[in-house]
């Protein structure tokens, strides 16, 4: 069996807490998810950063993992009899399976071990990352996909399959947010209840929506005259075209809110959406124009850099 060093593949060191794995995770998976990553070899590290974190986010498998000790990464090793005595399923299991695979038949100890356990057991809990689209996060969407998974074979081993996984994603999901999916994991066992599905969620980036959590982000371009005047300007939503009113002498920089009309979700909460107003200044005038701005400037007498006298 060859040794993987998980720690690494996270890149945090080994005494890092669950908070600290947890966020590494997050990160990396979103980097490499082959759905949104352009990097090379993004499915296979991706694949092997979910395989780490699996291991490590659990207190009862990462202490059976420290006991092997520390190797070379994709050095060949054997873990020691007492390690086999205690979370293992005998010696001669170790010689065609790796890695993956033992820590995926750990659960507790117990579970690992090539017997009928004596009761009822729950079924393992699974784990997807799901990348969404805007539009599919803001309606929500029907999603399906192949999932990986480390099950039973029915003789007291393990196996490698694939499950289909048809779900509904509700609206309003957000990216980094996790869903419960009851009952959607691995069958239970002597009658044990089915485990869980957990998806985590990842929103692609919109070219004109900025996300923070319920709330949506946009820039807001003026004319020099609307924002002196004030104005009544259309904006986009999410849920089509809205009106929106500029106050008189509106700067750059200044923030307008449309409440409500953010990220909503099905219980019936909502995010606002916030427009960034942009002073948008024309670069074509004809001489008309010209003369306009000329008598503006001769009669104005505003200064945009009073403040900088003295300085």
């Amino acid at each position: 069996m060859k040794y993987k060093d998980y720690y690494a593949i996270l890149g945090v060191g080994r005494t890092a807490g669950a908070d600290e794995i947890k966020s590494a995770y997050r990160k990396l998976a979103r980097r490499y998810h082959p759905d949104v990553s352009k990097e090379k070899d993004a499915e296979e590290k991706f694949k092997e950063v979910s395989e780490a974190y699996e291991t490590l986010k659990d207190a009862e498998k990462r202490a059976a993992y420290d006991e092997l000790g520390r190797h070379a990464s994709g050095e060949d090793f054997r873990p020691p009899p007492d390690w086999q005595r205690a979370h293992g399923s005998g010696g001669p299991a170790f010689d065609d399976i790796d890695l993956a695979d033992l820590f995926a038949s750990l659960a507790g100890g117990a579970r690992g071990r090539r017997r009928a356990p004596e009761g009822p057991l729950p079924g393992q809990d699974y784990e997807a990352r799901v990348a969404l689209s805007f539009e599919q996060a803001y309606h929500g969407a029907e999603v399906e996909f192949d999932l990986g998974v480390i099950e039973p074979d029915g003789e007291g081993g393990l196996r490698r399959a694939t499950r289909r996984i048809k779900t509904r994603i509700p609206q309003g999901v957000v990216d980094g947010q996790t869903l419960r999916v009851p009952g959607k994991g691995a069958p239970g066992i002597n009658g044990g209840p089915p485990g869980d599905l957990f998806l985590d969620i990842v929103v692609a980036a919109h070219p004109l929506y900025r996300t923070e959590g319920l709330d949506l982000h946009v820039d807001l371009p003026l004319a020099p005259w609307e924002a002196v005047l004030g104005a009544s300007v259309e904006i986009p939503t999410p849920a089509g075209r809205v009106a929106l009113k500029v106050p008189p002498g509106t700067r750059a920089g200044q923030t307008l809110r449309l409440a409500g009309r953010g990220m909503a979700r099905a219980d019936g909460k909502s995010g606002h959406l916030y427009a960034h107003a942009e002073i948008a200044v024309p670069t074509v005038v004809d001489d008309k124009q010209r003369a306009l701005y000329r008598q503006l400037a001769e009669t104005s007498a505003f200064d945009p850099r009073a403040h900088l006298e003295g300085k």
